[in-house]
């Protein structure tokens, strides 16, 4: 779900569009897969003279759980961008009620990343982008907030091609 051309203004580049990484959902992902297991088992399990009822009950009690743990935050994983352009940053989330908020570069103070050590494994971070008006943007489990990080303060020195540039693998 890339951010449509016709948002951006005539000189305005997108310089990453991203989506929080996948760690954000990897509990419901695990979950799921044992959940499902869990239905494999009760169907292995269950007495033959209950079948076919015995197994249409547990995956469908299967079927009804997978939906909170792991189709509802998938929907809104995927749904959640963050978009860096050479003017500002974007954020999109949303099913059925879209919400955006739009960050102008030239409102930044200060921008800051934190790293734990699951993040490190993963690659991702948690990046702070703090305001003039103290009112700081935290954009949790960004893929490569180091390199995102050096994009931005590129961006806020004007050095655009710098920003582009930072990031050899896009």
């Amino acid at each position: 779900m890339a951010l449509s051309k016709n948002l951006l203004s005539r000189d305005e580049v997108v310089v990453r569009h991203m989506r929080t990484h996948v760690k954000a959902i990897l509990a419901n992902i695990a979950a799921s897969l044992v959940l499902v297991i869990a239905g494999a088992t009760a169907s292995a399990m269950l007495p033959e003279r209950y079948a076919p009822w015995s197994h249409v009950v547990a995956w469908s009690l299967v079927a009804v759980l997978l939906i909170p743990l792991l189709l509802i935050p998938l929907v809104r994983w995927a749904t959640t961008t963050y978009t860096l352009t050479s003017k500002r940053i974007i954020t999109r989330h949303g099913v059925f009620t879209k919400r955006g908020h739009d960050l102008p570069l030239s409102r930044i103070s200060d921008v800051t990343h934190e790293r734990g050590l699951s993040d490190r494994f993963f690659g991702c971070g948690t990046l702070t982008l703090q305001t003039s008006a103290d009112d700081p943007l935290v954009l949790v489990d960004i893929p490569r907030v180091e390199t995102v990080q050096v994009e931005i303060t590129d961006l806020l020195f004007h050095d655009v091609q710098g920003a582009v540039d930072a990031d050899p693998t896009d």
